[in-house]
C-alpha cells in the first residue's frame, strides 16, 4: 500500500518509518535522509505533495506537541494542530486515502483515567482543546479514518527529546530530575505503538483506538522503573507535585487511556508493558553506544 507519513522525523514518525520502510516521509525542521520537506499549515504544498504521491494511506503524527508553548501561543497551536490537520485530512479525503490521525489523552480532564475509547472528552488546556477539535475535523472530513490516542510515548531518539532519553542522560550524569508524583498515565513504547498502528491501518476498523501500554503508573513510578531498567540509581529523581512545577498549562492528573478494546482488535501485535518496553529501549541505547 502506497503510504505517506507526515511528520516522519519525530519519535512517533520515526518509529512508523521503521515499521513501514517503503513509506514516503516528510519533515519540517529536522531534515533526514529520504524525507521530503512539508509544512502542514501550507495547504497548497500539502495538496501538491498528496496529488503527486497519490498515497492509499496517510498517517499524521506531525503536530505542535509542546503543551506549554500551545498554552502561551494558542494561535500558533490552532494554526498547526487544527488547521494543519485539516489541510492533510482534506487532501487525503479528496484522493480517497485512508487517514490515521494521532491524538492524545490530553483530550480528557484527568479526573477518571485511564479512559476508554467511548469516554466523554473534556480538555483542560489549549493543546487538549485543539487536539479534540482536530479529532472532530477528521471525523467530519474523512470517512475512512483512525484516530489514535496516545500517552507517554517513549523510545530511543538520537536528539534525546523524550522523557526517558532525558532521564537516561541525567541519570548517567547524576543530575537532579524533577518528576511529577501526582500525574498518572499509560506509558507507550514507540516501536510497539508503530507496530500496532501498522496492523490497525491495514484492517477495516474505523474510529478511535488506544494502542498504548497496559500499565497505569504515576510519572515518578515510571521514572523509577526506567532508572532501574537502564541501570541508574534513582537518587537523582526528585518527586514534586504538579503545582510545584508552575507550568503554564494545566495537566490532567488521572490521565492515560485504556488499551483493552484496542488490544482485542489486534491479532498479531501485543501491547507491551513498561518494564518490557524499557528493556527494549535499553538494548537500543546500548547498541547506539557500542563502538
Amino acid at each position: 500500500m502506497r503510504t505517506l507519513i507526515v511528520g516522519a522525523s519525530g519519535l512517533v514518525g520515526g518509529a512508523l518509518r521503521a515499521e513501514l520502510p517503503a513509506a514516503t516521509g516528510t519533515y519540517l525542521r529536522h531534515p533526514a535522509a529520504g524525507l521530503l520537506p512539508l509544512d502542514i499549515t501550507d495547504a497548497a504544498a500539502v495538496d501538491a505533495l498528496v496529488d503527486r504521491l497519490r498515497p492509499a494511506l496517510v498517517l499524521l503524527p506531525a503536530a505542535e506537541p509542546a503543551v506549554d508553548r500551545c498554552e502561551t501561543d494558542p494561535a500558533e497551536s490552532e494554526r498547526v494542530n487544527v488547521h494543519g490537520t485539516g489541510n492533510v485530512a482534506r487532501a487525503a479525503a479528496r484522493i480517497g486515502a485512508r487517514f490515521v490521525y494521532f491524538s492524545s489523552d490530553y483530550v480528557f480532564d484527568g479526573t477518571a483515567g485511564p479512559y476508554e475509547v467511548d469516554a466523554a472528552p473534556h480538555p483542560i488546556n489549549v493543546y487538549g482543546r485543539h487536539k479534540l477539535a482536530a479529532e472532530a475535523l477528521v471525523r467530519a472530513t474523512v470517512a475512512d479514518h483512525l484516530i489514535v490516542r496516545v500517552c507517554g510515548v517513549y523510545g530511543y531518539q538520537p536528539e534525546g527529546k523524550n522523557f526517558v532519553m532525558a532521564l537516561a542522560r541525567l541519570g548517567a550524569a547524576g543530575e537532579a530530575m524533577r518528576v511529577p508524583s501526582d500525574q498518572w498515565g499509560t506509558p507507550t513504547y514507540a516501536p510497539n505503538l508503530a507496530a500496532a498502528v501498522r496492523e490497525l491501518a491495514a484492517s477495516d476498523h474505523r474510529g478511535i483506538v488506544h494502542p498504548v501500554g497496559p500499565d497505569y503508573l504515576t510519572r515518578i513510578d515510571f521514572a523509577r522503573l526506567a532508572a532501574e531498567v537502564l541501570g541508574h540509581d534513582d537518587a537523582f529523581l526528585v518527586p514534586v507535585t504538579t503545582p510545584e512545577l508552575r507550568q503554564p498549562a494545566a495537566r490532567p492528573l488521572r490521565g492515560g487511556v485504556a488499551n483493552r478494546s484496542t488490544q482485542a482488535l489486534l491479532r498479531t501485535t501485543r501491547l507491551v508493558g513498561a518494564r518490557e518496553g524499557l528493556g527494549f529501549m535499553r538494548r537500543r541505547l546500548e547498541a547506539a553506544a557500542a563502538p
